[in-house]
């Protein structure tokens, strides 16, 4: 082989990996976001080491589109306001779509940037509340029915190392730990699974009134969730604007129980492709 040939073989290969590069980053920014679960906020429905994408084109594009780039390890943060924060400010979105009720949403913080995954609950001029527990909406209480017992084992969980919380605890590494399950049904008639661990401050809360364009969020694992119930100047979430939503989480591809989602065998087998309701 000549020196020209090996040139433009080099040449080439370059070209492919640039390509690559390129055509991933389009699928990123403007179809789908890769998204890996790291805390227990929304068990049962999504567990620790879930892995899914998130439909970024639910809702059309914001600013919060644009991906952050983010391992501490090589010193990369790279935010999407560094990328398209000419495009934040003012609560709209190209192509927008209203979200809906119940909804599995990825959105970024309003003041950490980083990015969140919750259910919405609250829509934009509504009232609400929680008492003993109970989600209220404009004054109604939703509707909640017992479905059982959501079990697992006290142990580590995922990279971060993080144990569970029981409402039979506190109990010993490798026994059952339990929480009461409920099933929620909004408004409109669409139902999910919520977890109860006891009795805590966030059970009761005061009224909150939405502000336009704004969303309040809730994890499903009520007890072990930072989220819209807490004002984010105080460490939550607090309302969360329509530009911040990034997408909706449709369907975990797969799960990993283990540290790493490469532990391919520490793979949850009933959770492939599983639809997220």
């Amino acid at each position: 082989m000549s020196v020209e040939e090996k040139k433009g073989g080099i040449i080439e290969t370059v070209k492919t990996v640039v390509y690559a590069l390129l055509i991933a980053g389009v699928f990123r920014s403007f179809l789908f976001q890769p998204f890996w679960i790291p805390s227990g906020s929304m068990k049962d429905t999504l567990l620790i080491g879930d892995f899914l994408f998130v439909n970024k084109m639910a809702y059309g594009y914001s600013y919060a589109s644009c991906p952050s780039v983010i391992i501490p390890r090589f010193g990369i943060n790279i935010d999407a306001q560094d990328i398209c924060g000419w495009a934040d400010g003012d609560n709209r979105r190209l192509f927008a779509s209203e979200p809906e009720r119940g909804d599995v949403v990825v959105f970024r913080h309003p003041v950490s940037g980083r990015d969140f995954i919750k259910r919405l609950l609250g829509l934009p001029g509504e009232k609400i509340q929680m008492r003993k527990g109970v989600l209220v909406i404009n004054g109604q209480p939703v509707q909640m029915a017992r479905n059982g017992t959501f079990t697992e084992i006290q142990e580590p969980q995922g990279p971060q190392r993080l144990s569970p919380r029981c409402s039979n605890g506190p109990v010993g590494q490798g026994a059952t730990c339990e929480k009461e399950k409920w099933i929620e049904t909004l408004p409109g008639g669409t139902s999910h699974a919520v977890l109860n661990i006891g009795t805590q401050g966030s059970d009761t809360t005061p009224i909150y009134t939405i502000p336009e364009g704004h969303y309040f969020f809730m994890g499903d694992n009520r007890d072990n969730s930072s989220d819209s119930r807490v004002p984010n100047i105080a460490g939550g979430v607090g309302f969360v604007p329509f530009e911040n939503l990034i997408g909706r989480a449709d369907r975990v591809m797969f799960s990993s129980g283990g540290r790493s989602m490469l532990f391919f065998w520490t793979w949850r087998g009933d959770r492939f492709f599983k639809a997220i309701e």
